[in-house]
């Protein structure tokens, strides 16, 4: 009784001090042959609602692992992972597909869209996942649409769109379930410059609105966007910091 009345305040005392993500010790081994690797070694993490984020390291630094783990797309090997409050380190498979589904809105480089949706379509998916009637489920993900400046092209399928139009689509989608943070993985990849710069301005509106962003990349001028840029080697944090 103690110890959950204990964890239930440590809980409550994260969510009150606005830290949408909070990691402990977080390992990650890989068993491949005789040597285990070890793609993440004891990260400890906060980040707060409305943060702007960007974590960069060379390859092999654990920065897609760590994007895994924080996205509950994977488990630690060990240590605690908080999400919301939530200690997720500790969930099962169908707990975590819940919470990834509520809380995490996932832009990708590739897009990720259903080739013979439309737009509004493509939207709606988190929501038709987790149950939500059919007439708000339209009204959300047409908002989301216009958010990300695309009321003009929401019954379009992904091949009558640009790429721009396409990663517009997608940021939609992410923002439908009205996540905790937002989380993009190199989401000007596939982009010519300039259209990765109005991506860009595009995060840039959406942190301005109130939104936790946390953005995988190994572009300097892409992660110059966040406030904050947290660097990788090896698997743990080198450097972390604060632009503003």
């Amino acid at each position: 009784m103690q110890v959950e009345t204990t964890t239930a305040a440590f809980r409550q005392d994260l969510v009150e001090q606005g830290i949408v993500i909070r990691t402990e010790g977080l390992w990650k081994t890989y068993e491949m042959g005789a040597e285990p690797v070890h793609a993440l070694r004891g990260v400890d993490l906060e980040i707060r609602k409305g943060e702007y984020v960007a974590v960069m390291g060379p390859s092999g630094s654990g920065k897609s692992t760590l994007m895994n783990l924080i996205g509950c797309l994977d488990t630690p090997t060990r240590g605690r992972y908080w999400l919301a409050g939530r200690l997720v380190s500790e969930l099962d498979d169908d707990e975590l597909a819940y919470i990834r589904n509520k809380e995490i809105g996932f832009v990708f480089q590739t897009f990720n869209l259903l080739p013979r949706a439309t737009a509004l379509h493509n939207v709606e998916l988190p929501l038709i996942y987790n149950g939500t009637p059919a007439a708000e489920r339209l009204e959300r993900a047409r908002r989301a649409l216009e958010i990300v400046g695309l009321a003009d092209r929401m019954h379009h399928r992904p091949n009558e769109l640009s790429g721009g139009q396409r990663q517009r689509v997608a940021i939609a989608r992410a923002l439908v379930n009205s996540p905790s943070i937002l989380l993009a993985d190199e989401p000007t990849g596939n982009l010519d410059s300039q259209t990765g710069a109005e991506i860009m301005a595009l995060f840039d509106e959406l942190h301005g609105r109130g939104n936790t962003i946390i953005l995988v990349t190994h572009e300097h001028d892409i992660a110059a966007h966040a406030h904050r840029i947290i660097h990788l080697r090896d698997g743990r944090i080198e450097r972390d910091e604060r632009r503003q």
